[in-house]
């Protein structure tokens, strides 16, 4: 280890004590960074999703421009004795959110309003149906289709590949139409070798690594946010994303082991920005591949310190919080370091030893994880009709949250695409390293990932918190922000203190084990995701143990700021950041599709001759 490294992290475990002593007159640190943070990711929110407004059929948003506190504090008055929902104002704004249930509550508050002292206007703000959601339901369909349902038609193939079953075909002479890339400049036709020897792990660790780097807060808190806002039927949008996400996720991972580029001494680059580059090149179009390719690893940058980073140390430090009733304006921060401590001795010190244990414990937790959904599921067997009847009809006549078809539809796929990233092309930087000569194998392994973690996991999750409110403790929709108000209590519940509350309903120790899970799941999570951050980060800036170092620290940094934000904030930074992902990446894949066809034909070619041998 470094010298600089061990008084590095007992300076930050001693910052959080100096910290504590702060003047939290204003909120404390946590107040300060969130107030920073939370209009930067309106702006970046903005930008990523916009696309067409539409009216929602039953909430209505206001926003209301008041001049003084006096005033918001008259307005919160009146509108909570209206029976409207007041979701407050941001530190430093002068506007204040309103959630209002139908056309004539709104049209018997807007006429109160003008005799409010100091409300200066309001407006009614639709919703949008952003454009990269349809681009990623179009493409998701299109590969669907084209690729005659491979989803489902080549699903016992998958498991198959996974069970080691055409192992044999690895091992025959180099098929040269099936070589993947070797260098950065390409395959030399007359010195390809039997490339199934490069990689550096099989199918199976390939999944079980992406499935374990997916399965986590995206399962836990994000299911929960869906719930709490759309109701059961954003379950239904996130379960139909899931399914056509394995047709996308076969396409992006076949591409990515086909021009992934394998190093001299072993080391494996691949994902989008190879596949990108090359492909598009292969294809007459190099300007635009490097162009996207160059967009691309900038974003999966960001990615890394959105949903790699930030949602994790925010609600692992929420869960720790709770669990634990700690309390304080700085509390954020401080567990924030603390965090980042442990996980920059990983990727900075360089101690494989934590990360080799973690790999193994997290597959456990997980299996824990579901192993509790199964008995709330269990507990609650009786219920389980009722439960899918409510997924299914109000997927389609949501009861509450953002209201309309197209409100519950684009929540239900967001959070699908942030826990298993299909879409997003993330994983095919880890997909990459598989042992392999047939692209197309891996990508049929790929195609399983969505299957288990959203199809399977989430729908557990969300079985688990439908359950929990059988008895009417909370109204769907909540705040309108992901958190929902239970029945006798005044402050708020959302992510994953509500997903662990319903848990605790039927296992009354189990936020114990989860709050250890989740703990578990984000540092596992964080240290994917900073590979991943890296791997796009050297293709930007070089490899090299300086600029190796500066994304590290950035990386540990916005663990910090993660943990002090709200969980609103955190949560539409992170989607924006996975989401836009999809726009370099889904491009390239339009682009190259015939290409995976190819080697899926190469792939089952194979399997025919060995089978008739």
């Amino acid at each position: 280890m470094k010298k600089w490294i061990l008084p590095l992290c007992l300076a930050l475990l001693v910052l959080p004590a100096s910290l504590c002593a702060q003047d939290e007159e204003n909120g404390g640190l946590d107040a300060a960074i969130n107030s920073f943070f939370e209009p930067i990711t309106a702006v970046w929110e903005s930008i990523v999703f916009w696309g067409p407004k539409y009216p929602e059929k039953e909430n209505i948003d206001v926003v209301v421009t008041v001049d003084t506190t006096k005033s918001a504090a008259a307005l919160e008055s009146y509108v909570v004795n209206s029976g409207a929902r007041y979701l407050g104002r941001a530190p430093g704004s002068d506007e204040v959110s309103l959630l209002i249930r139908d056309r004539a509550q709104f049209a018997e508050i807007a006429e109160r309003l003008e005799g409010i002292s100091g409300v200066q206007s309001f407006e009614e703000q639709k919703a949008t149906l952003p454009l990269v959601v349809i681009l990623l339901i179009l493409g998701a369909v299109f590969f669907t289709l084209y690729f005659g349902f491979v989803n489902i038609v080549k699903f016992p193939m998958s498991i198959n590949v996974v069970r080691g079953k055409y192992d044999e075909i690895e091992k025959h002479e180099t098929d040269r139409q099936a070589a993947v890339h070797m260098k950065a400049s390409g395959d030399n036709p007359d010195t390809i070798r039997d490339e199934s020897q490069d990689g550096e792990v099989s199918h199976f660790q390939a999944l079980a690594t992406a499935v374990s780097g997916t399965v986590g807060l995206g399962n836990i808190a994000g299911v929960a946010i869906a719930i709490a806002i759309g109701g059961p039927g954003a379950t239904f949008w996130m379960i139909i994303c899931g399914l056509l996400g394995m047709s996308t996720k076969f396409v992006e991972c076949t591409l990515g082991v086909k021009y992934r580029d394998i190093g001299e001494d072993g080391t494996v680059y691949g994902g989008p920005m190879y596949y990108l580059k090359k492909g598009l090149a292969e294809r007459g179009f190099g300007g635009l591949g490097k162009a996207l390719a160059v967009i691309f690893a900038i974003l999966c940058v960001g990615a890394s310190f959105g949903g790699g980073n930030m949602v994790q140390s925010n609600q692992a430090v929420e869960q720790i919080a709770n669990t634990f009733d700690l309390q304080g304006g700085s509390i954020g921060v401080v567990a924030g370091l603390i965090l980042a401590v442990l996980v920059g001795v990983v990727i900075i010190g360089g101690i494989k030893r934590i990360a080799s244990v973690t790999e193994l414990v997290v597959p456990l937790m997980a299996a824990i994880y579901v192993i509790a959904c199964l008995v709330v599921i269990f507990a609650n067997i009786s219920y389980v009709d009722d439960a899918f009847k409510m997924i299914f009809t109000q997927a389609f006549t949501p009861e509450a949250g953002l209201g309309g078809l197209f409100g519950v539809l684009i929540l239900g796929f967001r959070r699908a695409v942030f826990s298993n990233e299909a879409g997003a092309g993330s994983a095919a930087i880890a997909h990459s390293a598989v042992k392999t000569k047939f692209p197309a194998s891996e990508g049929l392994v790929a195609l399983l990932e969505p299957f288990i973690d959203t199809v399977v996991i989430c729908t557990m999750t969300a079985l688990v918190i439908i359950f929990y409110n059988s008895g009417g403790l909370f109204e769907y929709g909540g705040d309108g922000q992901g958190s929902i108000f239970l029945a006798g209590e005044t402050a708020s519940v959302g992510g994953v203190e509500l997903t662990s509350r319903a848990f605790a309903s039927v296992i009354p120790w189990f936020p114990y084990v989860l709050t250890i899970a989740i703990a578990l799941f984000a540092f596992s999570t964080m240290i994917s995701w900073s590979y991943y951050g890296l791997q796009s980060w050297k293709f930007l800036f070089g490899k090299g143990k300086i600029s190796d170092l500066v994304y590290k620290v950035l990386f540990l940094v916005f663990i910090v700021v993660g943990a002090a934000s709200s969980m609103q904030a955190v949560f539409n930074f992170s989607d924006a950041m996975i989401l836009a992902l999809v726009f370099p990446n889904m491009i390239g894949l339009l682009f190259l599709f015939p290409v995976v066809r190819k080697e899926l034909r190469k792939f089952l070619a194979a399997i025919k001759a060995d089978k008739a041998s």
